[in-house]
């Protein structure tokens, strides 16, 4: 009898074997296709767009950037400082209906800071939250994410563990400047861990100081800052370091210590009435960035 249970028992475990590796085939081929649907989604939004937009996307790459950093269809994204709303314009109508895009602007204290602020300036950041939500909806569309907003250092306690995935494109350096007047960083970081669920994403593209630049350029003061400050303050706020892409990387890039990175394109800030100068720093390009995928841990 022992020895003919332990027949049935071993054809029984051979017999299955098989449709378990079917199983787990199915599960790949389902999330290959759900992967591939995915990028044909965020390809069409970016084929969609205007024309103005589509000429940043060889220095931006929105379509590589995204895939890399994993922000999916039906995600609730937090976007650092998403200023007139270059990625805001394809990640509203990407994440689409069942998704919620949370915009996060620098806190008004810290805006105070700036050398350009004024009066009517910091009452404008006063109502941003509520400003910034009303023209986005104008970008919405017929399906695209539902809309909030808040500011860094104030968010409210009922976006605790909400996100996906926090996107901070071009945002630390002036955080990171202003560090010692307010732990801007410190808080800015602070938040992004909070509002994410664990397991979720914290992207991050920045423009990029090589290594052998001084500490006090890459201070953040000029826009650049060194990939090892920036793994290390994001470790610091408690996020798992996941991985690099050089998609956004350009060699073309090499400031000199006195060089800023508003010097280059979209800005060119310094050539204004020097056209030699501004069709050299236009050949340049956008800025070298890195671009960083951290994890809140399970």
């Amino acid at each position: 009898m022992n020895r003919y249970l332990a027949v049935l028992l071993a054809f029984g475990i051979v017999a299955c074997q098989p449709a378990t590796d079917n199983a787990t085939e199915m599960v790949a081929e389902d999330s290959a296709a759900s992967s591939t649907a995915d990028g044909d989604g965020l390809a069409a939004v970016l084929d969609a767009l205007p024309d103005e937009m589509q000429a940043r996307y060889q220095y931006r790459h929105p379509q590589e950037t995204l895939e890399f950093l994993g922000l999916k269809p039906g995600m609730t994204v937090v976007e650092g400082l998403p200023g007139r709303g270059w990625y805001t314009k394809v990640l509203l109508p990407y994440l689409g209906s069942n998704a919620s895009l949370i915009g996060a602007a620098y806190s008004l204290e810290m805006y105070a800071l700036f050398d350009f602020a004024t009066e009517e300036s910091l009452e404008e950041h006063q109502t941003w939250t509520t400003d910034w939500v009303a023209d986005a909806e104008a970008w919405r569309g017929a399906d695209g994410a539902t809309l909030a907003a808040f500011h860094l250092g104030s968010m409210p306690a009922d976006l605790i563990g909400t996100a996906d995935a926090v996107f901070f494109a071009r945002v630390l350096h002036n955080l990171a400047r202003f560090e010692a007047e307010g732990d801007f960083l410190t808080i800015a970081l602070a938040d992004s861990f909070a509002v994410l669920k664990p397991g979720g994403i914290f992207g991050v593209v920045q423009h990029h100081a090589r290594d052998e630049m001084s500490d006090s350029f890459a201070d953040g003061s000029h826009g650049y800052l060194k990939k090892s400050f920036v793994i290390a303050a994001a470790e610091q706020a408690g996020f798992e370091f996941v991985a690099e892409s050089d998609v956004n990387a350009n060699d073309l890039d090499q400031p000199g210590e006195d060089d800023i990175v508003w010097r280059l394109p979209p800005s060119l800030g310094t050539s204004e009435n020097n056209p030699e100068l501004k069709a050299e720093l236009e050949a340049v390009g956008e800025s070298n960035r890195m671009t960083l995928k951290f994890r809140k841990p399970e």
